[in-house]
Order: C-alpha cells, then structure tokens, then sequence
C-alpha cells in the first residue's frame, strides 16, 4: 500500500457520512458537523487524495480486505510486539456548537490539527479507551465488550466536564474503524489482535481554567502481539513509597490521560531497579494495595489440592482504583468456575498469604506476578504461571479468539 501521499495535496481523505450520502473531503477541511452520526465508508489509497466526490452508499463500512490481508507491516504477524504502527485510516467525530458531528473515515497521514489552546494541552481535559478486535476460524471479527468500553468512557467524561458519546455512536465508530482496518486484524493462530484506543479531548481553545467548546473523538486502530516479549511468564512487581497513584476523591476511577502521565517517572525507576511493573498502595494510609500501574490487582488462594474451585479470587475496592473491564470478566469466570470472588480492602500484610497474584488489563489480559517486593520484605509466588491464573487466562482467551462458547454474550461482531 502506497504511504507518499503529499501533505500540501491534502493529509488524508475524511468521509463524512450523512444517513446513506458520503461526502468526501481531504482531512484539511473543517469537519461537517452533520446529525444523525452514522457510518462511513472507504475507498482504496491511490498516490495522491481523491478530489472531494459525493457517494451515495450503504449506511455500513464495506469490508476493507480480510484478517491478516495486510502487506505492509514489514514484520511477521507472530511477531508483532505491542507498539505503534501504522494502519489504513482512523475515524474522527468533533464536538461543536452543542452537538456530535457525523463521522469521518480519515485515510493517509495519522494527524489531527490542534489549536495551541486546547484545554487538552493546557489543562489535560482528555480520556481514551483501550480495547481489541480478534479474528476467529470462521472469518469472523469481533471487538471484546465495547459496550462497557462505552460506558466507562462516559463515566470518565462527565468527571472532567466533556460531552460524553451515545453508546450507538461509540459502536458505530468502533465497528467502522475495524471494518476499514479488517486487513490489519492478526489471523488466526498468530496470538494477535487489533487493538482498539478511543481518545476524546478537549480542542476548543481556552486560557482561562474552564471547559472547551469543541471537542474531538478518534478511534486508531494498531496490530499487536504479546505486551510482555516472551508471552505469559512471571515478572517481578515493585511496591511504590515515594509516590501516589491517585488521590482518596481523585481521578483514579476514570481513564484520564494524566493518571498515566504521572506513573511514568516511578514506572521508569521501578524498571531501572530490575522490576517491569510497579505496585502502589492507597494514598492515605500506605497500608492497602490498590492497583499496578497500568493493571488491577488479583490475589488468588487456591481450593483444595491447588485447584480453583473452593478457592478465593480477591481484588481491591477503592474509589482511587480504574474499573477493569478485563477484571470483571475474569470474576464472572472465576465464580463460574467455583471461586468465591471478594472485592474489599487488601492489607499490604495479606500479600504473603497469596498462593497467586495476578496483574490484569486489556492490553495482557493476566500477567503473573512472580514477586512482590516492600523495602526489605519480598513475597515469592513462584517461578511458573499459577494453575488458577492459566485456568482463567485460556478461558478469556478461548472466548476472545472464538475457540470456546461466548455464554455471557461478550463478543461484538462487526463482519
């Protein structure tokens, strides 16, 4: 696929839908601001951008190749890693004059145009979403939950003062982005997924402290393999002292982008000190655990014999700590198969009574924990991955790739 599309011809091709008509515009142009928002469609990248055409199509996304079609990824799809690539396009929706706009299919160069007094550069108004597409035997392509990818985007957009999306809009961004990226969702048997990362923010310029009056929602799409090279192995975990995750009545509940922004330099000292993730504790009395830096805290007590059934599965509760998708689909698993599930508070002393401990999140779906280390304290949970942590690792991943019955309704088709 070519990539030398000129910037002073225009950055990309938008496809700005209105019910069954596509206007389509180059990605310079002002954006039009068209209700209801619906779905777009696509043509293919030709060496310079399409003249602005109207075409009257479907109101769905055509299918833009098949699962692992793509050639242009210079890398094995076995190999992927998780990292940014480019992919075919991206959609974009803008917030104006008290309204979502139509969508846009966006083809070319990954840029958005930025005014210098976006509240999201000055004041950090911004909160994405992370998710992922699989391809299944079958041909099939299905997005793992995005309705509550919906609703927790909502929760984070009323905390910091922006017009949240409907759900319909949300899915039909979704279901658009991974239509028109299809080729670049990993094929079967190559342990890859698509991942999905919905980013709203705030673009209407503001200097004095207040909320924007524009606002811009994008869905980009990335091929990706394992997070952790090596696949599902035990890491060591690090607790956090000289710094806070979140703050009691804060923005930890919600997936703002300055949360991540503040983990950065304790999550570099961490991996400086020989430890891939960081484990923080509650910020008023250092005595509770309440979540890894990017992923919810898991601390299993196997059943009789090791096994899963009779045993416990608990995770911390706290108003500081992001509702994990993952984690809630792994407790309707774990008491599916047997488990107590407990969400409460987590002494920091409790930790060495953990048979396993588990780091969850979209991105690793489990990552074992091998040891957690306070000061001079170290709490060993063993060189392999935990019985009950595979247990619950194949049974996500089994619905994920379609290799095992989705009986709690959880995959999102879009083909």
């Amino acid at each position: 696929m070519r990539r030398d599309i000129s910037m002073s011809a225009a950055m990309a091709a938008c496809y700005v839908s209105a019910s069954s008509a596509f206007v389509i515009t180059p990605a310079s142009a002002p954006p039009a601001f068209l209700r209801p928002a619906s779905t777009v469609t696509a043509i293919r990248m030709t060496a310079t951008a399409p003249e602005p055409t109207t075409v009257k199509l479907s109101t769905d996304v055509p299918l833009n190749g098949s699962p692992g079609s793509a050639t242009d990824l210079g890398t094995p799809w076995s190999e992927l890693g998780f990292e940014y690539r480019p992919t075919a396009s991206f959609v974009k929706m803008t917030y104006s004059n008290g309204s979502w706009g139509g969508a846009e299919l966006c083809r070319g160069e990954p840029y958005v145009p930025v005014h210098i007094g976006a509240t999201a550069l000055h004041y950090g108004q911004a909160c994405f979403e992370g998710m992922k597409a699989f391809a299944h035997a079958d041909g099939r392509v299905a997005v793992f939950r995005p309705e509550e990818n919906a609703k927790r985007l909502r929760s984070s957009c009323e905390r910091i003062c922006m017009p949240p999306l409907s759900d319909e809009d949300f899915l039909s961004a979704i279901r658009a982005a991974v239509r028109d990226n299809i080729a670049y969702v990993p094929p079967p048997g190559s342990n890859g997924s698509l991942y999905l990362r919905p980013l709203l923010f705030g673009s209407g310029a503001r200097i004095g402290l207040q909320p924007a009056d524009e606002y811009t929602f994008i869905v980009m799409v990335i091929p990706v393999g394992d997070y952790y090279k090596g696949g599902l192995s035990p890491v060591d975990s690090l607790v956090v002292t000289g710094y806070d995750r979140a703050a009691p009545r804060g923005v930890g509940n919600v997936k703002v982008a300055g949360n991540y922004a503040a983990d950065m330099l304790p999550n570099m000292d961490s991996k400086e000190k020989g430890y891939p993730i960081s484990l923080y504790l509650d910020a008023l009395t250092q005595t509770n655990v309440e979540e890894f830096s990017t992923s919810n805290f898991i601390g299993i007590k196997n059943g009789p014999g090791g096994e899963s059934e009779g045993g416990t599965y608990a995770t911390p509760i706290s108003g500081s700590v992001l509702p994990s998708i993952t984690n809630k689909s792994l407790m309707t698993i774990a008491k599916d198969e047997g488990m107590v599930v407990e969400q409460r508070d987590i002494s920091v002393a409790e930790l060495e009574e953990f048979d396993e401990v588990v780091a969850c999140g979209t991105a690793v779906v489990v990552t074992p924990v091998g040891s957690i280390t306070l000061a001079d304290k170290k709490c060993d949970y063993g060189e392999d991955v935990g019985s009950t942590t595979m247990k619950l690792y194949e049974r996500v991943r089994g619905v994920q790739f379609g290799e095992e019955e989705d009986k709690f309704g959880w995959m999102y088709y879009v083909n």
